[in-house]
């Protein structure tokens, strides 16, 4: 008898199918949709997480912590998650077809039938709609309870990982050789673009902004706004309330050096916590991203989202911490009108204007906000120069001292202050000729063109 082959007759007999036919299927059944909830719930409870959440994560509470550090690899996550859950579906719809076959041979088919349908929609919604749409409501405590056994899943599947990788790469070369990656937009043509738009509003012209901004960060480099490693607060572990004498470091990390070099492990997020403990602050520490000084901010911010991390430590060619770039100055450089590494470090404008045409500088400014500020174009330097103070000591060819002068472009510059080696402030005045030699230029490419 076919299993939906469904006559009159059978209403005689619904309902009626022994116990022992289907109790111990629906038993296996009943567990199987549990497991296939538990891996939906936790695959849209960890991956519905946002940035700010995982970061928050880390700091938290062991299973909270255990729940971040799956995301630091999604694609492991992911593939375990999928892999368990396909499973268990499978497993699940074995079952229900063996079930069914015992009852159309038992004859009672309609009995069977009802059962196929409903075992269907059993799964559908209390295996997918049901987790799914909890866990996204409840997502950050239902990822902390799935993190221990989520993470014993993930690592049974360890081994099996890389043969599924080969598995997928074989099948995409045999199956879409010709796949190719979308081409990608040059930035060029996108500022063109921008600059293009002809739209006068207000809200228009902030959002124009914040897109040269965007475009900007594949220019810009990590140096250009990281904080210097003299204005951040590291400390070797342990670390302690009492060690930070009352002082909250204006970027908001405290940095742990390594046990046996001045090397920076991690950072300890202090604006994460409600209440900060007394002792062993460095239990708390969140993981470190490690770039190149010359690493474009752009890249900078894709391993921050990729990590999870919420600090980047800079270092230079011989592997020497010199700096710190936080995902508050990635995003503070997007969306300010005039990002500035020194505001942020000094709280306070860096270039005053003390009287028509002369201007107060500090030596950390870069020379892209200075330019801005002055409104000149920025021309990047040949020798990699970012700063004032870096700028005095490529033309100086020594350390500036108070009285040294120099003139660049349209302005003569004095060094008025120098307290330390590369803190010092600089008085810039627009030279009294600077306009008549502008002209002479132009006179002199005017000509040229002719």
């Amino acid at each position: 008898m076919a299993l939906f082959d469904f006559r009159p007759s059978d209403l005689a007999t619904f309902g009626l199918a022994p116990v022992s036919l289907w109790f111990p299927g629906v038993t296996a059944m009943l567990g199987l949709i549990v497991a296939s909830a538990f891996f939906s719930a936790s695959e849209t409870a960890l991956f519905f997480l946002s940035h700010d959440e995982l970061r928050s994560m880390r700091v938290g509470s062991a299973r909270e912590r255990l729940a971040a550090s799956l995301l630091r690899r999604p694609d492991r996550l992911l593939t375990a998650v999928l892999f368990w859950n396909l499973v268990v579906n499978l497993s699940y719809f074995a079952v229900s077809v063996f079930v069914a076959q015992r009852l159309v041979a038992a004859g009672h088919a309609a009995f069977a039938a009802t059962f196929s349908v409903v075992s269907l929609f059993a799964i559908i919604l209390m295996g997918e709609v049901v987790p799914k749409s909890g866990a996204v409501v409840f997502r950050r405590p239902l990822a902390s309870l799935v993190s221990i056994p989520l993470a014993v899943a993930v690592r049974v599947l360890d081994p099996v990982t890389p043969l599924l990788g080969r598995l997928t790469l074989l099948a995409r070369r045999a199956f879409w050789p010709h796949l190719a990656r979308e081409p990608v937009l040059n930035a060029d043509d996108l500022e063109r673009a921008v600059e293009a738009s002809e739209l006068k509003h207000e809200s228009i012209l902030h959002e124009r902004q914040v897109l040269h901004n965007v475009l900007d960060l594949s220019e810009i480099s990590a140096e250009e706004i990281m904080r210097p490693r003299g204005t951040c607060l590291s400390l070797p572990a342990p670390i302690h309330l009492a060690d930070l004498d009352g002082e909250y470091p204006e970027s908001g990390y405290v940095l742990v050096q390594a046990a046996d070099s001045e090397d920076v492990e991690q950072a300890i997020p202090l604006g994460e916590f409600s209440v900060v403990p007394e002792l062993h602050l460095e239990q708390a520490a969140e993981d470190v991203v490690c770039v190149p000084w010359c690493a474009s901010l752009a890249n900078t911010l894709q391993l921050l989202r990729d990590r999870f991390c919420g600090i980047a430590v800079v270092v230079n060619e011989y592997g020497e911490t010199i700096g710190i770039v936080t995902y508050e100055d990635v995003i503070d450089t997007l969306l300010s009108p005039e990002p500035s590494r020194a505001k942020r470090v000094l709280r306070r404008e860096p270039v005053l204007e003390v009287s028509p045409g002369n201007y107060h500088v500090e030596g950390m400014t870069t020379l892209r906000y200075l330019c801005r500020r002055l409104g000149l174009d920025f021309q990047p330097s040949p020798e990699g120069v970012m700063t004032v103070a870096g700028m005095l000591h490529e033309e100086l060819e020594h350390l500036p001292v108070v009285g040294d002068e120099i003139d660049w472009r349209d302005y003569r510059i004095k060094v008025i202050a120098s307290d330390r080696p590369g803190r010092l402030r600089a008085l810039f005045s627009r030279r009294p000729d600077a306009g008549v030699e502008l002209q002479a230029e132009q006179r002199l490419e005017g000509r040229d063109e002719g």
